[in-house]
Parts: C-alpha cells; sequence; structure tokens
C-alpha cells in the first residue's frame, strides 16, 4: 500500500511537472497595415511531428485560422511556416518556448495581387467539411470554392434537406458552391459542378454501370460542367469521345505540396524508364494533354488539390481565370471554358500573346505568325526558362532570372497551324511544381489532327476494352459497358482517317 502510494505521488508530482513546462504559444498574422490576416500555418516540434490547436480546421500537416491562433505546448524547440496561397510570401522561422510563453506577431506581404489585374482562383477539387470552406478559402485567399459533398456511396445530403441556396458568396467576392460531386471507379474519376442535385451513382460498382450512364445524365441539368479529373485515368478516351466533358486536370492532386504520387494509381501507367520517379508522372500528366489537343480537341485545362483526401491544402492546385469586370461565379466559368487561364501549384505566369490572354485563336497562312510574347512570373522557387511548346514539342525556352518577379518579352515565329502553350517548371526536386498557360490556338483551316496522337488514344481504347471483362463478368453488364468502349474505339478510328499530319 505504502509502495502504491509512493508510486502515485511520485506520477502526480511527474504531471504537475509536465505542466510546470507548459507555455503558450501565441500566432498574430497581420497584413502589413497590422490587421489580422487569415493564414495557414504549419507548426512541427523537435520530431517533426506537426502541431494542431482545437477549434482550428485542420488537416494532416497544417491547421488555419482568421490571423490569430493560440497553442499551449511543453517547453522547446518549434519551427514553423506560415503561408497564404501563391500570392502571399512564405514565412518560415523557428521558436525557442520558454516557461513564460511566447508571442509571435509576424506580418505577411503580399508579393502579387492577381486579382487587382482581373486574375481570379479556383480549386475544382474540395473535399473539406462545408462548415470549414469559408474560413480555408480565406486563408488561402481563393475565389472558387466548388465542395465536393456526394461522392460515390458517401452522400452529405442523404439524411438531410438539400439547401435552398446552394450557391454563397462572401466578401471578396469569394463563392462556395454545395453540390459538388465525383463519380471515382475503375475508369477514374469525373468531377460534377452546377448540379442542383446529386447523381443516383448509390451502389455503383466498379465497372457498372459505366460512368458514361452518369455523364449522360448530368447533361440534363442546365448548364452542368463535367472535369476530367485526371489525363492518365483509363476511361479518358471514352470521356473524351463523348464529347461531353469541359476541362481537364492538368494541374492534379498527384501533386502535392510535399511530395508527389509517383505512380498513376489504378490509371494507364507510364513508361518509367523514359520518365522516371519522382517527376515523371506530372510530365505523363501533360503529354496526355497534349496529345489530346494534337487531336483538335480543345479542352481546357484545369486544376485540383483534393484537400480532405490527400496531404494538400485547399487550393495548393489552382485554376486562374482572367475576365474584365467584376467577378461572378457565372463570369469565372465562361472565362475557363474559353481557356482565358492557366493552372499552377507555384508560380504565377501571366502571358499575353500578340496582345491576347490563353485561349485566343490566331489565323494564319502558309507564311507563319511572327508571336510576340509579353510575360509576367512571380515565383517562390527557383524556375530557370519558361518554356514554349507548340504541338506537343518544345520549341523555344525563355531563360529566367532567379528573383522573385520579372517580366520578360520574347518572340518566335509559329509556322505550323495547330496549339502551343507557356509552360514553367520549378526547380522543386521532390515534387511536381510547375505553372501552365491554357493553349493558344492557330488555324490556316481544317483543324490539325496529329496521326500519331489518334493512334495513342485508339491503342489506349482497344487495350482498355481487354481490362472490362476481368472484373466484369455478368453477361448482360458486360455487354451494356462495352457498348461505349466500341464507341470509343469507332470515335477514334475515325479521328485516325480524318489526320492530317505526323
Amino acid at each position: 500500500m505504502r509502495i502504491h502510494s509512493f508510486l502515485l505521488s511520485t506520477w502526480c508530482l511527474g504531471v504537475l511537472a509536465v505542466q510546470a513546462l507548459a507555455a503558450p504559444l501565441q500566432f498574430q498574422i497581420t497584413n502589413p497595415a497590422g490587421d489580422p490576416l487569415p493564414c495557414r500555418i504549419h507548426l512541427y516540434n523537435a520530431e517533426g511531428k506537426p502541431l494542431f490547436t482545437k477549434g482550428l480546421p485542420a488537416w494532416r500537416d497544417h491547421f488555419v485560422c482568421n490571423g490569430n491562433a493560440k497553442l499551449d505546448l511543453p517547453t522547446g524547440q518549434f519551427r514553423y511556416e506560415i503561408e497564404r496561397g501563391p500570392e502571399h510570401e512564405t514565412l518560415a522561422g523557428a521558436v525557442d518556448l520558454k516557461a513564460g510563453g511566447t508571442s509571435l506577431k509576424l506580418p505577411l506581404k503580399r508579393i502579387a495581387d492577381l486579382a487587382k489585374a482581373g486574375w481570379y482562383s479556383g480549386d475544382l477539387h474540395i473535399h473539406r467539411p462545408l462548415k470549414d470552406i469559408p474560413l480555408l478559402i480565406r486563408a488561402e485567399d481563393l475565389h472558387i470554392a466548388p465542395v465536393i459533398t456526394w461522392w460515390n456511396n458517401r452522400n452529405l445530403w442523404r439524411d438531410k434537406p438539400i439547401p435552398e441556396n446552394i450557391l454563397g458568396e462572401l466578401p471578396g467576392p469569394r463563392f462556395i458552391h454545395a453540390m459538388a460531386g465525383e463519380d471515382e471507379r475503375e475508369g477514374g474519376a469525373l468531377l460534377y459542378f452546377h448540379l442542383s442535385q446529386p447523381l443516383a451513382i448509390t451502389g455503383a460498382s466498379r465497372e457498372h454501370p459505366s460512368p458514361m450512364k452518369f455523364l449522360a445524365a448530368s447533361q440534363k441539368h442546365p448548364g452542368a460542367w463535367v472535369d476530367i479529373e485526371k489525363p492518365f485515368w483509363w476511361d479518358v478516351p471514352l470521356w473524351l469521345a463523348s464529347g461531353q466533358c469541359d476541362s481537364i486536370g492538368l494541374a492534379n492532386n498527384h501533386m502535392c505540396r510535399s511530395s508527389v504520387y509517383a505512380s498513376e494509381a489504378w490509371g494507364r501507367p507510364r513508361d518509367i524508364k523514359r520518365l522516371p520517379a519522382p517527376l515523371g508522372n506530372g510530365y505523363w500528366t501533360q503529354e496526355i494533354y497534349y496529345h489530346l489537343l494534337n487531336c483538335g480537341l480543345r479542352l481546357p485545362p484545369s486544376a485540383g488539390s483534393a484537400s480532405g483526401v490527400l496531404p494538400n491544402p485547399v487550393g495548393y492546385n489552382r485554376v486562374y481565370v482572367n475576365m474584365d469586370g467584376a467577378l461572378t461565379w457565372k463570369k469565372w466559368w465562361q472565362g475557363l471554358k474559353a481557356g482565358r487561364s492557366f493552372v499552377t501549384n507555384g508560380p504565377l505566369l501571366r502571358v499575353r500573346v500578340n496582345n491576347e490572354w490563353p485561349g485566343a485563336l490566331f489565323k494564319m497562312d502558309d507564311v507563319g505568325l511572327p508571336v510576340r510574347f509579353e510575360i509576367e512570373l512571380t515565383t517562390k522557387d527557383r524556375v530557370r526558362a519558361i518554356e514554349v511548346i507548340h504541338n506537343g514539342v518544345v520549341v523555344k525556352k525563355i531563360p529566367c532570372e532567379n528573383k522573385l518577379h520579372q517580366k520578360l518579352e520574347a518572340e518566335w515565329k509559329a509556322k505550323d497551324d495547330g496549339w502551343f502553350l507557356l509552360r514553367a517548371i520549378t526547380d522543386k526536386a521532390n515534387t511536381f511544381r510547375f505553372a501552365s498557360t491554357a493553349p493558344f490556338y492557330l488555324e490556316t483551316g481544317k483543324p490539325r489532327i496529329s496521326r500519331r496522337s489518334a493512334k495513342f488514344f485508339l491503342d489506349w481504347v482497344k487495350e482498355r476494352q481487354t481490362r472490362v471483362p476481368v472484373k466484369l463478368t455478368n453477361a448482360a453488364q458486360l455487354l451494356e459497358v462495352m457498348f461505349h468502349h466500341r464507341a470509343a474505339q469507332k470515335f477514334w478510328e475515325e479521328k485516325l482517317l480524318q489526320a492530317n499530319s505526323d
């Protein structure tokens, strides 16, 4: 009994000693005027473990706050990184927390203001709780936030009424839509926007019914928008052939803030010898996008982070859209449709070509088209050159200086029709951090269709057909699903017959 009492007393003294070592760490993040500024905080202890505080939205390795956050921590060494999207600087530092506590009052400076120039950002793949979204998008300086509230068998609205107003507007302005959805199965993932209610996908198996059933159902909703979530999903040739998709995720959730998913998951694998990890998946993603453009398809690139599923913060992968006048939900999507945009997970790449923004169509004759680039680049990571990609090939590199902000001018002569875009890939070795404009288009008459790219998708859709029976053994269901793949095969066979270039 005396031994137990001694042990209990010793334990209590230990607890009191630990409590005595606890101290408050206070963050006060402000704009240059001294006002609280919503932001994201990554805080780590000496072992590298991320730390959080109660009552504030948190995910994986970070939390967000309205500019003020307090944590009660044991004394010791801590390091932090504080961010607010790509238009603000990154604050990084360390703190030695003493027994009396520490208060850090830190101004977070803006390094670019794209909204002033008519550029507004959106993230098309958000899985975070609806109640947290207002603070999350303010903390990331994001303007457009469709939130996924139904996803395969998960449906937030299953046991509750759908709100009368599913589109909300916050000061900024910033917009939140509460009815985005995702159909993610064997063939990959499609994201759905602008619907008034979820599609009836609950109970769907990996292969049946075909995603084409739900894609067709979405078209009954006025203004429906369908995004191909990643270019390397197995059913991408099928979805492209349908003509019912509106954008494709060039900056997608395999690209993370502190790492990269080096494989294609259950998508079509790349040649890892030609495109080795860790950056090969990013280059494969872009190659596939270039192939679809080479087939005469004009699909703007999009961006999504999958925060709430994968490690990213909201808005890590984002698409900026340019517009005249005040931002509205409708005008932003119209601008995205027109391709007046760029995607990024870091660099801010604004490009005018002959005084036109991306998405522009240039008529050209047999002598070609002189092109003048006006480029504005803001980047916290080193970019050595901006590349001009013409019909899938790097035709020009525009050297960059190693500084935060720069304006560049360059010239090039386009000799062939088709398309071109500009991209900036950083020196980051642990993740694929880049920016890419949407395409500019060059036209002499008939759309340019590449024989090699059409065959690329034809071979792909044929290979996909061999995979369907592996997981779908019901004869009637197999016949139903294969109907769509054979229709896609016919589409790509016709594309190959229409090809007018290599």
